[in-house]
């Protein structure tokens, strides 16, 4: 089994925090602004890491 690389465990980190963003208890905006937020940086993580 390969190794994890770094940016992929990021990745899987800011996912889980975009998920722990929806179910927090904030107005709607601020749980839609911190998802937002998490994904597109996991999306950045995955794209630059090379990430599947």
């Amino acid at each position: 089994m390969p190794a994890l690389n770094p940016s992929k465990i990021r990745a899987a980190a800011h996912r889980a925090m975009a998920l722990a963003a929806i179910h927090a208890n904030s107005s709607l905006a601020t749980r839609l602004t911190r998802y937002n937020a998490h994904m597109s940086m996991a999306r950045a993580l995955e794209a630059a890491g090379g990430a599947q």
